[in-house]
């Protein structure tokens, strides 16, 4: 197989697999609680930032779990203001992303980029299986991840979560403190979301102001094609679709590069791949519904 043909799949393999990470924290937010939390953009770049500043002080893997966990602190605060202050969802997940542009430019010292060029990141230790390094690693990650929201999803607390996306009105009836839920949960979401954005800082060697433009498009659309592809409403297959998900769009954008569609096109490109799944399903829905009347 050509080399080029090679590092091309490694690279949607690769991508694929950080947003798979990504993915799945959105489908907390948006499949399970039903919320349309636009935290993500912010939150990705808040794990770009925290990982590439941990990373230059030579901790990367201390790196990870501090971006998990700031990631959470932004999610909690968007449940806060949703659950605490009553406001929309959708204003709030804008108000904590604009917040955290402020925060995210003060944890890079107010640089738009850092670089992490000959510094250590979790893939160093694996650099003898170069170029597979980055994939082993990756898929380490993303299939424990899978295996833990498959439990988690199936333990009391995570009944309840799915629950409270399901019908809230019948969670609250059964003395279930919804709110805490959706804390909870947007939390748990933006801490994946930020874990994802600190691994794509490591694999690329670099953090930037800008990475999370777009990233709740790609989360959706990652969500939407493998739910579209993978009909069940089993978890376990909902998180397998997810991550197939995330590879085939992954790998949709690299094919389209090959036809001279150029980069500043791919955020239009992605916009129509969300339009087209969409609709396609709402399109499948009517006609169902029209064959049985």
């Amino acid at each position: 197989m050509n080399d080029q043909i090679i590092k091309m799949i490694l690279g949607v393999l690769e991508l694929g697999g950080i947003f798979a990470v990504l993915s799945l924290g959105l489908f907390i937010s948006f499949k399970i609680l039903n919320i349309p939390d636009l935290t993500v953009d912010g939150s990705f770049t808040t794990g770009c930032a925290t990982s590439a500043v941990i990373t230059l002080l030579g901790s990367p893997v201390l790196g990870l779990a501090l971006a998990f966990v700031i990631g959470c602190l932004a999610g909690i605060v968007t449940g806060l203001f949703i659950t605490k202050l009553k406001i929309n969802p959708i204003l709030s997940g804008i108000l904590t992303q604009t917040g955290l542009y402020s925060v995210n430019l003060r944890i890079m010292n107010q640089s738009s980029n850092i670089a992490l060029l000959d510094n250590k990141t979790i893939f160093t230790s694996f650099a003898k299986f170069d170029p597979y390094d980055k994939i082993i690693i990756i898929f380490i990650i993303v299939i424990l991840l899978v295996l833990l929201l498959n439990y988690f999803l199936k333990t009391q607390m995570g009944l309840a979560l799915r629950a409270c996306g399901d019908n809230e009105d019948m969670v609250r009836a059964s003395s279930i403190d919804t709110d805490k839920m959706k804390v909870i949960g947007l939390g748990l979401a933006n801490g994946l979301v930020g874990l994802s954005g600190a691994i794509y800082t490591q694999q690329q060697a670099y953090a930037d102001m800008s990475a999370g433009i777009g990233m709740m498009v790609i989360g959706l659309a990652s969500i939407i094609i493998g739910t579209t592809l993978i009909r069940s409403d089993r978890v376990s297959m909902m998180l397998i679709a997810t991550v197939i998900g995330s590879i085939l769009y992954r790998a949709i954008l690299t094919i389209a590069l090959q036809f001279n569609i150029t980069t500043g096109d791919l955020k239009i490109l992605s916009a129509a791949i969300v339009i087209v799944a969409i609709s396609s399903t709402s399109l499948k829905r009517r006609k169902k519904k029209h064959a049985k009347n």
